[in-house]
């Protein structure tokens, strides 16, 4: 039987990718995303798009009509939007504090907000049972990012999919959460990384290859099948072992 899922993010990397996994096996797909042409370029069969900043709480009920209007019950919930920050105005190099203050609060705002909102907005209509809600952290919540802020922003999010599985679970739906490590193809690596940093990152696996947006996708997609529906408030790291180390 087809299934209706949400994706967030569902325009570029990871959250396209998994959007047309679903696709694939005949459910009806929600893209949702800030940018309305990216959306709109999206290769994925009979989706629906809907634009909408899923950091303001007004945008996220706009989204829950929507839903409400064109799939009445959500089966699957996939929160892919986030990033570092990268499509936010640049703050002021001259306020040093101001600039730690502007990364911490674009980092949770892009990263927990959105997921939040947008979680907190379609929980009634999640399918009971059998409901799915699924988050995207990163290896970073594990060892760091290097500014300290998405990385923060990325392990909150780890307490929150917890929670929920607990309030969630009597109904039969399930939260996990699947942190990737390098991933090509996604804009949040964009085309521009210098090689040196990409053979590092290669280096640090165990399988001696980059991610892709396509690995991810397959474990989200397992996630939300009936084959993990005793998995629950769960990290599943896809990073070909590199947060493990050598």
């Amino acid at each position: 039987m087809a299934r209706n899922v949400v994706v967030s993010g569902g325009g570029t990397g990871i959250g396209l990718a998994a959007a047309r996994a679903f696709a694939a096996d005949g459910d009806r797909v929600l893209l949702l995303g800030r940018r309305a042409d990216v959306l709109e370029k999206a290769e994925v069969p009979g989706a629906l798009t809907y634009a909408a900043d899923l950091s303001d709480p007004d945008a996220v009920r706009g989204v829950s009509r929507c839903v409400a209007d064109e799939l009445g019950t959500v089966d699957v919930l996939v929160n892919s939007a986030g990033g570092a920050g990268n499509l936010e105005p640049v703050a002021d190099a001259d306020d040093p504090l101001g600039a730690v203050a502007h990364a911490w609060t674009v980092n949770f705002r892009v990263n927990v907000l959105t997921a939040a909102l947008l979680t907190e907005a379609l929980r009634d209509r999640l399918a009971s049972p059998g409901g799915r809600v699924l988050f995207l952290s990163s290896i970073a919540a594990y060892r760091g990012s290097g500014s300290g802020a998405y990385a923060a922003s990325k392990a909150a999010l780890h307490p929150y999919a917890f929670d929920l599985a607990r309030q969630l679970g009597p109904r039969g739906i399930t939260v996990n959460v699947v942190a990737p490590g390098y991933v090509e193809d996604t804009e949040f690596f964009g085309c521009t990384m210098e090689p040196g940093r990409r053979d590092r990152l290669i280096a640090e696996t165990s399988t001696g290859r980059p991610g892709t947006p396509g690995d991810v996708a397959q474990t989200l997609h397992w996630l939300a099948s009936p084959g993990a529906r005793h998995i629950t408030a769960q990290v599943i790291q896809v990073n070909g072992g590199a947060e493990r180390g050598h």
